[in-house]
């Protein structure tokens, strides 16, 4: 029955999505600043990067896995600088009275900007291969339905998250003026720089 797949898929995903992180803290940024929307389609990003570590984790196709752990540093030379580029970028953002409208073309940035942070962050794999083997799922032996069934899983359990975070967040941010939410700029841009320079930290040429 593949329908245990899509549950045990949805738990990975939330799991995954849950902790705060880099993305965390900029899908709230996003939200305060540019509407419960881009905080969403923020989500959605790191979602979509999801999915895709889930399926090499699903599909048991670890030579892919083996080959993103073995290229490890230097996704984390360039995660970590892009994480320092929106830490900057963010910290010097200067927020208006008024959350900014974003057309449909501006949301493409949004989304490939999270998508491109989520596939280089080395632990994002690592942390897949670990609650697969934590929940006893592991490769579904060639079932290709099964398989499909639990990325699904993957993808709903962790845009969910997203969709509250944001939701949440876009509801308190009626009580935010806009020195207040100069003030979330400016810690949200210091704490993704610090994710920055955590991983650069950690590179090794």
């Amino acid at each position: 029955m593949p329908l245990p797949f899509f549950f045990k898929g949805f738990v990975i995903g939330i799991s995954i999505a849950a902790p705060v992180g880099p993305i965390g803290v900029l899908c709230i940024r996003r939200t305060l600043s540019e509407g419960r929307t881009s905080g969403l389609m923020t989500g959605l990003g790191a979602a979509t990067a999801d999915a895709i570590y889930g399926s090499i984790a699903g599909f048991g196709l670890t030579f892919v896995s083996n080959f993103l752990i073995h290229q490890q540093s230097w996704l984390r030379l360039i995660g970590g600088l892009f994480l320092c580029y929106l830490g900057l970028k963010t910290f010097w953002t200067r927020p208006t009275h008024q959350v900014a409208l974003t057309d449909r073309k501006g949301f493409i940035p949004i989304f490939t900007s999270t998508f491109f942070l989520t596939l280089t962050n080395p632990m994002t794999i690592l942390s897949f291969a670990a609650i697969f083997a934590g929940l006893g799922v592991g490769s579904t032996h060639g079932n290709y339905v099964s398989a499909a069934v639990m990325v699904l899983g993957v993808f709903t359990g962790s845009l969910l998250w997203w969709y509250i975070l944001s939701r949440g967040v876009s509801f308190l941010g009626d009580k935010f003026n806009v020195v207040r939410i100069h003030y979330i700029h400016w810690i949200s841009g210091f704490i993704i720089l610090a994710f920055g320079v955590i991983a650069l930290s950690g590179w090794k040429g």
